[in-house]
């Protein structure tokens, strides 16, 4: 099987491929190998979309627990032991262009000193006439373990996320059917328009409106629920508590 390695400390995963079959190449890949964290799997899925990826945790920079070495991953991919999974992105309309995000996009205050002013509309419908805060953004399913959970203190399993960071108004963050759009319009400004964490960032200027909404791409993973081994998380994070990710069972 021809394979796309990506990320980092890539000579303890390489020697392994031959063993299981595989085949380093640049091009021509069946799958990309995102050997990292979290970051590594969102770039490789930003730079090679559609194509499966298979992310396993660096044991160079995150302790692994004895179930998910690199060795014991490879072989279970090969034996067909490990879930494929889609995972539904977010996206954002702006001015010229679109962005989309595995876990998120985010509207931020371009000034870190001074609070973005927005609109919010959901569906056509005025939801507040003006927010203060640092800014708002929409996630994914997947992505609600991440940036938005630390922002609401809580996930979801169905929908899509809409989060409001540090506003000085008393909104409600919300999950939204994945047919919902929401348009947010920049009152006082300008903001800052990211995906993930993809180094491209968007000015948004006053008077500029920008559109989230469910995208219709879908990213492909195999051994996800093993990416994201609770046990494995306790080992990089030992003084916090256990967190639990189950994942959605497969349509």
């Amino acid at each position: 099987m021809k394979v796309k390695l990506f990320g980092k400390n890539l000579d303890d995963a390489r020697p392994l491929l031959a063993g299981v079959g595989m085949e380093e190449c640049d091009r021509d890949f069946e799958l990309v190998i995102a050997h990292g964290g979290d970051g590594t799997f969102l770039a490789a899925e930003r730079e090679w979309p559609g194509v499966p990826k298979l992310p396993i945790r660096d044991r160079g920079t995150a302790p692994l627990c004895p179930e998910h070495s690199c060795e014991k991953l490879l072989a279970a991919f090969v034996a067909g032991q490990l879930e494929k999974k889609e995972l539904r992105k977010v996206e954002c309309d702006y001015h010229d262009g679109r962005i989309i995000g595995v876990n998120d996009v985010f509207l931020h205050n371009f000034d870190r000193s001074s609070a973005l002013r927005y609109r919010v509309r959901i569906d056509g419908v005025l939801y507040a006439n003006e927010i203060v805060g640092d800014g708002v953004g929409l996630s994914s399913v997947h992505g609600s373990t991440a940036y938005y959970r630390s922002i609401t203190h809580s996930i979801f399993r169905v929908g899509i996320g809409l989060a409001f960071s540090n506003s000085t108004e008393e909104v409600n963050h919300l999950v939204l059917a994945e047919s919902a759009s929401v348009e947010i319009e920049v009152v006082r400004g300008p903001g800052l328009l990211v995906a993930d964490n993809s180094p491209e960032q968007i000015r948004v200027d006053e008077g500029e409106k920008v559109t989230f909404r469910a995208a219709a791409e879908r990213g492909l993973v195999y051994g996800l629920a093993e990416f994201m081994c609770p046990r494995c998380r306790t080992l990089r994070h030992p003084n916090k508590l256990p967190f639990r990710w189950t994942p959605l069972q497969s349509k």
